[in-house]
């Protein structure tokens, strides 16, 4: 069977877990996934919990930028730290989904910086590679169905504001929603990059979360829920891979946009 190469249209990831999903120019996909995803997470060190979107929806303000030795953050006001994350030698093992995870505590001026902000005491964590990730390593959504809901919904920011799916990579594969679904066991080819179609992505609450604020917009959820297949209660949107062939990815020229607009 031939390999699908849909163009890619949005690439992003978010450097610290729950943080702003931010937009990239290019991705490197290897074994794990992008690399640079959720290199680092917030820990609740006393109990032993790693920080969500979903429960804690003020991190989606926070601007997250790692380069591979340089971590940046910027809050929402402005205030910002810029600096290596140094171990502390101080490790930590949380829960995650059922899965036991080794996390590295650090030292700087990172963790002060995110607990005076959530208004609680959490640490900067680096997280082993896909130790924080919950599904496939990959994720991949298409114009298509993006404009589907728009459609069903009467929303007319979907496509522009598709952040809020937080998906490794929006193609455009054509006019027909969720095509994707159908490819399931089948090879795409993404830059350089070829990654294999696994399932389905269940989603969450945090589709209803404006991208850039965290503040709950709508009832994306819902909508969903009315239409479409689930696991477990959440309702499908998008499709996760893994990496059968390890690449760079290239995005638009400015990394972001715009994306294809309604034929």
């Amino acid at each position: 069977m031939s390999i699908l190469e849909p163009a890619v249209v949005r690439l992003g990831y978010a450097a610290v877990k729950g943080t702003r999903h931010r937009a990239r120019d290019e991705v490197v996909l290897d074994d794990h996934g992008p690399v640079g995803d959720r290199a680092f997470c917030l820990v609740d060190v006393e109990r032993r919990t790693v920080l969500r979107t979903v429960t804690h929806r003020a991190l989606v303000g926070v601007r997250a930028g790692w380069d591979g030795s340089v971590l940046d953050l910027e809050l929402p006001d402005g205030e910002a730290v810029s600096g290596p994350p140094v171990a502390s030698g101080e490790r930590v093992v949380c829960d995650y989904w059922g899965r036991k995870v080794d996390h590295v505590l650090t030292d700087g001026p990172h963790s002060a910086l995110l607990s005076g902000y959530l208004g609680r005491d959490v640490r900067l964590a680096a997280a082993p590679r896909g130790g924080v990730v919950y599904g496939a390593p990959v994720s991949l959504l298409t114009t298509a169905s993006l404009r589907d809901l728009e459609e069903r919904t009467g929303r007319r920011d979907l496509l522009a504001t598709s952040a809020r799916f937080r998906m490794t990579v929006v193609v455009d594969a054509g006019e027909t929603p969720y095509d994707e679904e159908g490819w399931f066991g089948r090879e795409v080819r993404l830059g350089d990059a070829v990654v294999r179609i696994e399932g389905p992505v269940p989603r969450c609450g945090v589709i209803d979360l404006d991208p850039g604020t965290g503040e709950k917009d709508g009832s994306l959820l819902k909508a969903l829920a009315g239409y479409r297949p689930d696991t477990g209660g959440e309702p499908w949107f998008g499709v996760g891979a893994v990496v059968t062939r390890p690449g760079l990815v290239r995005g638009p020229a400015n990394g972001s946009g715009p994306l294809p607009g309604r034929r």
